[in-house]
């Protein structure tokens, strides 16, 4: 998970309070101790850790909890509250065509994040033209076009012209009405004059809806800096913060960043076109405390290739009707929605902190295992497991290269699938979210 130290001291705290036997001065003077020292080793400003636990110390003290809530669960809200505030407000960033200048430092990830965007824009159903206005820098052209080739979007460049505001204009002349068009733009090791008028003239060009800044989360609080100063020369609409996963100066980063006024809207979680995730600091805070984000779960579900099959898999489960055939097509789903670990951060009350690291890649490697079994059976098989006897589970396991053990601990986890979901389905908060997301009838009365 993106700051998984982070989450996790901050995880730890809250633990704290779960288990003291009571709520006491001792009890917040360690709880303001161990927040600050989790922000701090996160890069956090000094400054803005003291106000932080200040306020914690405060609120906690001078406050009184709302009826019928208790003073560990109002201490619990207050953490909640502070730090969520210290990530900068909820911007709402719509998917839509429009004219995007990509801005940054040389090394930022910029060229990258361009195509990520595309990729994000287009699985939402809108087309993308990607802009190769980099004029300093051909490698960034030729990455730029493997980017728009791996997404399938419009690409352009003219690499014989040095003028980047010259190359928008032949572009926007260029590609069809109602996309959204996204220009990479040439960087620098620093903010200087001659970069600056250069991206005033590429937007005048432009005249985007939005002009985004890349940063790496390496930058930790200079990263605040960075965006102030580019935010000041051609105003900015939004950040997105890359690099994010394993970065131990990203809690700096989004809170200089939020600091300086400029609003994050996505951040990068990795190295693959898929790891972008819009930004929303309610359910950032959400899954770094270990509260879950169910919503961000049910949006990546509805981001499926085949989301059609998958909604039909799930109905299946919750009206007892499971079968093989639909393990497997929840199985794809998992491998097209992330690594489980990045999943299980999303469920509320287990988080990925709760999870062994070794126990997560274990989990990955037996789903692969179970997938080749299932691409072993026959139709018959998949939609009739009661038909795997001794003799076909030989079959099966000669076929897909794994044990016979390995194919009958298959069979045992779908009938405890098939058995839990009943369960699942008595979970009135998820299946009402699940009823409300995908239309899903027919379920368990509670």
């Amino acid at each position: 998970m993106v700051l998984d130290s982070l989450g996790k001291s901050l995880r730890g705290v809250l633990q704290k309070i779960a288990r003291g036997s009571v709520v006491d001065e001792n009890l917040l003077n360690e709880v303001v101790r161990d927040i600050q020292r989790a922000l701090l080793q996160a890069d956090v400003n000094v400054q803005l850790t003291l106000d932080l636990t200040q306020r914690v110390r405060r609120r906690a003290t001078e406050e009184k909890p709302p009826a019928g809530a208790s003073l560990r669960d109002f201490l619990i809200r207050i953490i909640y509250e502070e730090i969520r505030g210290i990530l900068g407000k909820d911007r709402k960033f719509e998917i839509k065509a429009k004219r995007i200048l990509m801005a940054g430092l040389f090394g930022q990830g910029k060229t990258t994040t361009a195509g990520k965007l595309a990729r994000y824009f287009q699985k939402h159903g809108v087309r993308v033209g990607l802009v190769a206005a980099d004029v300093h820098r051909p490698a960034a052209i030729d990455q730029l076009e493997q980017l728009s080739k791996k997404v399938g979007c419009e690409f352009y460049a003219n690499r014989s012209e040095p003028r980047a505001e010259v190359i928008v204009r032949e572009a926007l002349a260029k590609f069809p009405p109602h996309l959204a068009i996204i220009v990479d733009t040439a960087g620098r090791s620093g903010i200087d004059a001659e970069l600056v008028e250069e991206l005033k003239r590429v937007r005048a060009a432009l005249e985007p809806e939005e002009v985004l800044l890349v940063l790496d989360a390496a930058m930790g609080q200079t990263a605040g800096r960075s965006a102030d100063a580019f935010h000041k020369a051609v105003g900015l609409t939004g950040v997105i913060v890359t690099k994010l996963d394993g970065s131990a100066k990203g809690g700096g980063a989004l809170s200089a960043v939020a600091a300086s006024g400029a609003p994050i809207v996505f951040i990068g979680t990795g190295e693959h076109l898929d790891e972008l995730e819009t930004f929303e600091p309610t359910r950032f805070v959400s899954r770094l405390l270990g509260m879950g984000d169910i919503q961000t779960l049910l949006e990546r579900f509805e981001e499926l290739s085949n989301k059609e099959a998958a909604e039909q898999a799930a109905k299946n489960m919750m009206s007892g009707r499971f079968t093989l055939r639909d393990m497997r097509t929840q199985l794809d789903s998992l491998g097209q929605m992330g690594p489980v670990s990045k999943l299980v951060s999303m469920i509320p009350g287990i988080g990925a902190g709760k999870v062994d690291a070794k126990q997560l890649e274990d989990t990955q490697a037996r789903l692969r295992r179970f997938r080749a079994i299932m691409d072993s059976m026959t139709g018959e098989e998949l939609d009739n497991p009661h038909l795997l006897k001794a003799e076909r589970i030989h079959r099966v396991a000669r076929g897909s290269g794994q044990p016979t053990t390995e194919v009958r601990s298959l069979l045992k986890q779908y009938e405890t699938t098939k058995k839990a979901a009943h369960g699942l389905a008595s979970n009135r908060r998820l299946r009402r979210q699940m009823e409300k997301q995908f239309g899903l009838t027919g379920t368990p009365s509670d």
